[in-house]
């Protein structure tokens, strides 16, 4: 079964700092490029950034350019996502998705908030 669990939201000031986890079971993980992808209060799903199989292929959105990590660590089957500089307007549910598979995870929620 192919199962992605995200972690690592929270509560943050803005100008803070979060990491996001995702461990991924039930495929080869290093076989697929993954992302990360957000939904803001009722707002639709935005990509956030995403990360070729080997891990040295990365893009972003242009809003999270400069600000925002992504990585991988594929001998444990985990994706990260390092978010610097955390603005309010980045609050969101943020989920790590496999488009390949079509599957993604329950989400964490990031609040940026003072």
């Amino acid at each position: 079964e192919v199962q992605l669990v995200e972690s690592g939201g929270g509560l943050v000031q803005p100008g803070g700092s979060l990491r996001l986890s995702c461990a991924a079971s039930g495929f080869t993980f290093s076989n697929y490029e993954m992302s990360w992808v957000r939904q803001a209060p009722g707002k639709g799903l935005e990509w956030v950034s995403d990360i070729n199989g080997g891990g040295g292929s990365t893009s972003y959105a242009s809003s999270v350019k400069g600000r925002f990590t992504i990585s991988r660590d594929n001998a444990n089957n985990t994706l990260y996502l390092q978010m610097n500089s955390l603005k309010p307007e980045d609050t969101a549910v943020y989920y790590c998705k496999n488009y390949g598979l079509d599957t993604r995870g329950q989400g964490t929620q990031v609040t940026v908030s003072s």
